[in-house]
């Protein structure tokens, strides 16, 4: 059984990104242990978006990213002095 060259190539790229990948989530996961999110028993929907957005971008805290949007057409309304 001959193998192409280009073939080996390939899956040593999709060996390389699959590994970060999981290294990027495992780092993922310690950040929102850092952040206790997993303390809390009680599961909501809200608790759970929170816990899956902070494993899939909470690295991008540790390399100095601090990710804030301002929506300019959206009225947020103030607090009550």
């Amino acid at each position: 059984m001959t193998t192409e060259p280009g073939y080996r190539r390939r899956s040593g790229l999709g060996r390389i990104i699959a590994i970060v990948v999981v290294i990027w989530l495992i780092i993922g996961a310690i950040a929102a242990g850092q952040r206790h999110y997993y303390n809390n028993r009680k599961a909501s929907c809200a608790k759970v978006s929170t816990i899956v957005v902070t494993i899939v971008a909470g690295p991008l805290n540790y390399v100095g990213a601090n990710p804030k949007e301002k929506c300019p057409n959206v009225k947020v309304p103030q607090p009550s002095k």
